[in-house]
């Protein structure tokens, strides 16, 4: 006679306990607590989200749509394009775009150059004094002269109402060589220590090996540096106080956005006025300003956000 082999339990029991030896980080969450975590990201998107729609929606609506709002727009209605149009046609705000998107790129190469020659140079062991100087640059990250010796020094090298005033007094990051130095110090020695017996000079080992092992860290730097010369002002509130023709769009944003004085006109028409047979809101144009401001910096991002976490920990914990 056949015998069955008797049935085995696959039910699993409902609950797990905790493995008392195991880190409580290395435990699957509770539902309830995914259920957290989805609802509180969904709540900062939204806090982000929503103001920065209301902005662009805005700055597409003509004086109506404003005027039924009463401010900042949230249903669309009367979209139009004259808020762009009136920059398009050239003025303060179109010359002052034109002049931040020259400042970003010319500042953004000549950052990214000297901290790339200047973090090469700190991390081989047998350059001259290079620990004396990095101790040097470190020191500069906790003290400065302060604004007024900065003005008088640059003001008295004739940097004032110059572009170059914009630029050099912060071109170098010391934060920013520290992490790339630290990147370099782990570059394969072997590579470096062959091309050094087939010959390689210093510059041609920059350019063959170390660069194109350190495009991870190379975008996260030019990121920062990016950034920060396209949202800087107040080094143009210090040199470039009064001649609004060199004015890049962050400080026509904080004198015409921010303090609300009145723009001048733009081409033939001015704030308020009229682009063809359509009425432009004043605050429409000021959100036309304001998107201008944040979206190239939107668009770069999610091309740079691939290499932002590898760089900077290759950068910061390796070293």
């Amino acid at each position: 006679m056949a015998t069955t082999a008797p049935r085995q339990a696959t039910a699993r029991p409902r609950h797990t306990r905790r493995n008392p030896r195991r880190p409580v980080w290395q435990e699957r969450p509770a539902p309830a607590t995914q259920s957290a975590k989805g609802a509180a990201i969904v709540a900062i998107l939204l806090i982000i989200a929503l103001p920065l729609y209301s902005i662009v929606l805005t700055s597409f609506s003509d004086q109506a749509s404003v005027n039924i709002a009463g401010g900042l727009v949230v249903w669309p209605h009367g979209l139009t394009l004259s808020a762009y149009r009136l920059i398009a046609e050239g003025g303060v705000v179109g010359r002052a775009l034109v002049i931040s998107v020259l400042l970003t790129a010319v500042g953004t190469a000549f950052s990214v150059t000297v901290t790339i020659l200047a973090s090469y140079g700190l991390s081989r062991a047998g350059s001259f004094g290079h620990k004396t100087i990095l101790w040097f640059m470190m020191i500069t990250m906790f003290f400065s002269g302060g604004i007024i010796p900065l003005f008088l020094v640059v003001s008295g090298l004739g940097g004032f109402d110059q572009y170059w005033a914009l630029i050099l007094p912060g071109a170098v990051s010391v934060f920013n060589i520290i992490v790339m130095r630290a990147f370099f110090m782990n570059i394969a020695s072997d590579m470096i220590e062959s091309a050094l017996i087939d010959g390689a000079s210093d510059w041609k080992i920059l350019w063959r090996i170390v660069l194109p092992t350190s495009r991870a860290v190379t975008a996260v730097i030019a990121l920062f540096y990016g950034v920060t010369y396209w949202n800087s002002w107040f080094n143009i509130l210090l040199f470039m106080p009064a001649d609004s023709v060199k004015w890049p769009l962050q400080m026509v944003l904080y004198t015409y956005v921010t303090q609300g004085n009145p723009m001048p006109g733009s081409g033939s028409s001015t704030i308020g006025g009229f682009v063809g047979n359509q009425q432009i809101a004043p605050l429409s144009l000021q959100m036309a300003v304001v998107t201008l401001t944040v979206v190239p910096v939107l668009i770069v991002y999610p091309f740079v956000q691939k290499h932002f976490t590898k760089g900077v920990l290759l950068g910061a914990i390796k070293g």
